[in-house]
């Protein structure tokens, strides 16, 4: 384990860096609905934008890695991502939502390379039989960078001013275009500082070699097949797709319309409004560090089926109770929404072998339930604006499914 310490820092960093990109997304919804006079429901797109890129690239994304490497995956990831951050300059000149939507969709290009890469990489560094706790303690920086992005850089972002054509202030500087500028330009920072790192960590990566895996040491490129759709025969791996699917869908469904949830809604000011969408990702980074400690005394699965079964019961209390004892009750989902995605990724790609790129592009495939869930939600809350709580009955739902995956996991593994 020990030469492997340096290996397992550099994608721990890669952990950090993705889930500050896609947890800034419920921030550039509330944003564009400012900046491009947008409603809940149009404004649900960026989301799609983002995570269809996780259902197109997963499979090519796979075969380059099967080709080559996890490094040089991870590499062009970096890169690619960087030039999407750097493309919100140009994009403010513009202010076209569509643009804005293409370059949300290069960025989670370049990111999902990082998670094709990094997540069965982390489960192949070590012990099998610690692999879904070291996928957690990996994870548990994904949600550093969630809270960083939540309390810090959604404040750089969002200025606190929430105007219309009819109401701005007839002394607003340069007027209707002032404030639009503006709130267009607060966007370019976070993904300027965002771009410059993932720079320099590609730069770092070429200057370090990364150890390849048993996996990698054993694959005979000729003869192999680049994609292994075989994979999916694996019981254990097929559902698992189909519990990360709804896993994905429900979680990104609360993330996505939490500010907007927050401010339209129950009607909080912005900057009290990212606050406790800092708490929120805090009680979702807490909610790592304790399931990992917990996951050396307790059956990865069996945790799966507790943490999912709570947040059914809690989503029953948005959906009866919305206003503030919803928002409450939120901070407790995210708390046991921490684990819920690693442990499942690790579960489904247990004992593939050769086999686990292939299980490794699917399961982020599954990722695609964030470019469709999200929008049925926000069509409801949308459609719905007097009891809109009624909306989260759709991640209840999705849930449920995550909590049967806990519950019938043994009996899946065993069919294999």
């Amino acid at each position: 384990m020990k030469k492997n310490t340096l290996a397992l820092t550099l994608i721990f960093c890669l952990f950090f860096l993705w889930a500050i990109s896609s947890n800034l997304l419920p921030t550039m919804i509330r944003q564009l609905m400012k900046t491009c006079e947008l409603n809940t429901f149009e404004a649900s797109f960026t989301e799609s934008a983002y995570w269809l890129a996780y259902f197109i690239c997963p499979i090519p994304i796979a075969m380059y890695m099967k080709r080559f490497s996890y490094r040089s995956g991870i590499i062009l990831g970096l890169l690619l991502a960087a030039f999407g951050g750097l493309l919100f300059f140009p994009a403010a000149i513009v202010k076209s939502y569509g643009v804005y939507l293409c370059i949300f969709f290069i960025i989670a290009t370049g990111m999902c390379f990082l998670e094709t890469a990094a997540n069965p990489y982390v489960t192949t560094l070590g012990d099998p039989q610690t692999a879904p706790r070291r996928l957690n303690l990996a994870q548990s920086f994904n949600g550093l960078g969630a809270f960083v992005s939540a309390m810090f850089l959604s404040k750089l972002v969002l200025s606190g001013q929430s105007y219309t054509r009819d109401t701005i202030p007839a002394d607003f500087p340069g007027g209707w275009e002032g404030y639009i500028q503006t709130e267009t330009d607060s966007m370019k920072t976070p993904y300027l500082i965002l771009a410059s790192i993932l720079i320099v960590v590609a730069v770092i990566l070429m200057m370090v070699k990364l150890p390849k895996v048993a996996e990698e040491e054993e694959e005979n490129q000729e003869g192999k097949k680049l994609i292994d759709f075989s994979t999916l025969r694996h019981p254990h791996l097929k559902w698992g797709v189909i519990a990360q699917f709804f896993y994905n869908g429900g979680q990104t469904a609360i993330n996505s319309l939490f500010l907007v949830y927050c401010c339209t809604y129950v009607g909080i000011d912005e900057d009290i409004a990212t606050t406790f969408f800092g708490l929120y990702m805090l009680a979702f980074l807490l909610g790592r560090w304790i399931g990992t400690m917990l996951m050396v005394k307790f059956a990865p699965e069996k945790m799966l089926l507790v943490y999912g079964v709570a947040n059914v019961l809690l989503c029953i209390v948005v959906t009866s109770f919305g206003g503030m004892v919803g928002l409450y009750a939120m901070l407790a989902i995210s708390f046991f929404m921490s684990i819920m995605y690693p442990t499942q990724f690790s579960l489904a790609i247990d004992g593939l072998g050769e086999q686990t790129k292939s299980g490794s592009a699917f399961l982020v495939m599954a990722i695609v339930g964030n470019a469709c869930v999200p929008q049925f939600t926000a069509y409801i809350m949308h459609a719905n604006e007097h009891i809109y709580q009624i909306a989260y009955i759709v991640p209840m739902v999705c849930f449920a499914v995550c909590a049967w995956y806990g519950f019938s996991y043994k009996k899946l593994r065993a069919k294999r």
